[in-house]
């Protein structure tokens, strides 16, 4: 009897929050409240100059970290970004992409510049010094690594393949991970980039779930 008493107060409370959110993808990951706000110092080879969180306040951007020599995971993530933006319509105008070299010592501004530009007008190719990239990436926990090569090894680059979403006043909202897969779900990632860039506050099944528990 208990239960039910508390279930039927939650249901009301549950119909109101899903008129004001959105529930992720099953390939999100809902990281809000978790992660710092956007940060970062970087050169922007599309023009050239310096850039800060700031220069992107009032847009939703997507963080990701990458090289231009990657053979697969960096093209088939670009490139299934650039299919969501589409499928995004006019509201992808208001995305931005920000993909960070990690092998800046190969990744010259213009072949950044060259790289990015294979994949649409909303991906921004951002390079910085050494202090710059391992200040970045420690902060938003990012495990990549550059070997160069030897007499017994080849030139070797690894790194994270997560996409970190951060809403228009640069405050985290989820992950997507998984975007280089073979079948990733566009329309569902699609979906949840729209919720943040119209303001809901996507969260995930799990979440829900806790709360419904909790409140009962």
């Amino acid at each position: 009897m208990t239960r039910r008493f508390g279930l039927a107060l939650v249901l009301p409370i549950y119909l109101l929050l899903a008129a004001c959110n959105h529930d992720l993808s099953p390939q999100d990951v809902s990281i809000a409240g978790l992660v710092p706000a956007l940060a970062l110092n970087m050169q922007d080879v599309n023009t050239g100059k310096p850039v800060t969180a700031a220069d992107f306040r009032g847009r939703v951007t997507l963080l990701y970290f990458g090289y231009t020599n990657c053979p697969d995971v960096c093209p088939a993530t670009l490139y299934n970004i650039d299919k969501i933006l589409r499928r995004l319509g006019p509201l992808g105008a208001q995305v931005d992409f920000l993909f960070v070299t990690v092998d800046p010592d190969r990744d010259s501004p213009s072949a950044l510049l060259q790289y990015v530009s294979l994949f649409g007008p909303n991906i921004i190719g951002l390079r910085g010094t050494a202090d710059q990239l391992f200040s970045l990436a420690r902060r938003y926990r990012v495990v990549f690594s550059v070997t160069k090569p030897s007499a017994t090894t080849a030139y070797q680059v690894t790194h994270s393949a997560a996409i970190y979403v951060f809403d228009a006043k640069g405050q985290a909202q989820f992950l997507i991970a998984g975007l280089d897969t073979a079948a990733p779900d566009i329309a569902g990632i699609t979906a949840d980039l729209r919720s943040v860039i119209e303001g809901q506050a996507p969260v995930s099944w799990l979440d829900r779930m806790a709360d419904l528990i909790s409140a009962s």
